[in-house]
């Protein structure tokens, strides 16, 4: 069988000296909470590691696409997409990604005194699924903030600061109720528009019908498209279309992923019919885009 402990196309890895980390322990600014490595892993077929006398750190796994697995005492557990797990440190365990559906994860090894609040003893899992206040791509770009702050760790204040950042990226996870719930005062007042946007956004990756979109929000298909055009001057199903769209720029603008990849992430199963939907909203072919943003 085939197993790879790291090495992914798109992977980002990013780790501390042991000299340094030994003076983070020390530090009352950073000790209590402190990240020892970070990084993202994307489409990691074959990945697998195994902790049998276990670590002196905890882990977090955030599995954003496909799925993977994790086993401890002998019992394994599935990790699929929009969930993650906590495993503590000091415990025996081993993970991996699933073959045939690899996982996209985002991970952080952390330590310090305050480590077992978030993981004591036993493994934290749950779930994330998309929904009006689930905050996904505030806590991905926590995630980048925590990530960059920690890459100038070198420099005094920054590793204090990635510190404090880990504080509030953990807490999205362990206290999601809280976190979502977080989203504003003002957030269940919010227009009937900016909730269905939100959604749509959140759940972009996904092939949704008129009828599922209606149903969500309690509404008849014919209502819900009447609402949202009166408001919009467009269809919803227009307007999940060019979501689609919008989020495609950024994937041409920002990774060397091939058009058919790009369609299949935004759950567009026929690379054709993506590659017509976005000539008609941008002007311009898929490749033409990619070449003039590049």
């Amino acid at each position: 069988m085939i197993q790879i402990k790291e090495s992914f196309k798109g992977q980002r890895v990013l780790a501390l000296p042991d000299s340094l980390l030994d003076a983070l322990r020390s530090d009352p600014a950073v000790g209590n909470l402190y990240v020892r490595k970070i990084g993202f892993f994307p489409k990691a077929k074959y990945h697998s590691v195994a902790k049998p006398q276990g670590c002196p750190y905890a882990l977090l796994l955030h599995c954003v696409d496909g799925q993977g697995w994790y086993e401890t005492d002998g019992t394994k557990h599935i990790i699929p997409k929009n969930s993650f797990v906590i495993l503590p440190a000091g415990m025996p365990y081993s993970f991996g990604s699933d073959n045939s559906n690899p996982w996209t994860i985002y991970w952080v090894h952390f330590c310090g005194t305050l480590a077992t609040r978030f993981a004591d003893g036993s493994p934290v899992r749950g779930a994330i699924e998309p929904a009006d206040n689930s905050r996904i791509g505030e806590r991905l770009k926590l995630f980048e903030e925590l990530y960059d702050a920690f890459s100038q760790a070198m420099v005094p204040g920054y590793q204090a600061y990635a510190s404090m950042c880990l504080y509030h990226y953990l807490a999205s996870f362990t206290m999601l109720e809280q976190y979502r719930h977080m989203a504003g005062p003002a957030d269940g007042n919010r227009s009937f528009i900016s909730r269905v946007m939100h959604y749509m956004n959140e759940n972009v990756h996904r092939t949704l019908t008129l009828e599922q979109l209606a149903s969500h929000f309690r509404y008849s298909p014919s209502r819900f498209s009447a609402i949202f055009r009166a408001e919009t001057g467009m269809s919803p199903m227009s307007c999940f279309m060019r979501t689609k769209v919008q989020h495609a720029c950024a994937y041409l603008e920002l990774s060397d992923l091939k058009i058919n990849e790009i369609s299949l992430r935004l759950g567009i199963s026929d690379a054709a019919y993506f590659s017509r939907l976005f000539h008609r909203t941008m002007g311009m072919s898929p490749q033409a885009y990619r070449r003039e943003a590049k």
